[in-house]
């Protein structure tokens, strides 16, 4: 998957990256995400379709499973993103993280971002199992 990523990602706008780098992890969340800035700030809806996916996780050095794993890391310690962080937890799920490896990087954060964020993280990905078929 990172293969076909790089090579695509010489031929495309940041734009067009963004958009087929999101729909390839989030897939519909994602897209619910872009489509629910449209009305109050699509220019915003545009800045995260090329920065954060255009441009960093279509980067080489990291394989997306990765980055996936380091962003349910970072939103779990960040304790206040929890919106994100199931959005993100069921992206780690469609690249083929599991939901041991993906509570194992949540009961991480505890050492590094206390219980309360790690429990916060623990229940939200409770949910997403839930609801992830």
């Amino acid at each position: 998957m990172q293969d076909t990523i790089e090579r695509q990602a010489d031929q495309e706008s940041r734009l067009e990256r963004g958009k087929r780098v999101l729909s390839e992890i989030d897939g519909e969340a994602g897209e619910k995400v872009i489509d629910s800035l449209a009305d109050i700030a699509p220019d915003f809806a545009r800045y995260v379709l090329e920065f954060p996916f255009g441009d960093i996780y279509s980067r080489p050095g990291l394989d997306i499973r990765a980055r996936e794993i380091a962003t349910i890391a970072a939103l779990t310690a960040l304790g206040n993103a929890t919106p994100q962080l199931k959005v993100h937890i069921a992206a780690g799920l469609n690249v083929g993280i599991s939901r041991d490896e993906i509570v194992e990087t949540i009961m991480q954060m505890a050492v590094y971002a206390g219980f309360p964020a790690a429990l916060n993280g623990l229940f939200a990905a409770k949910e997403v199992f839930r609801d992830h078929v």
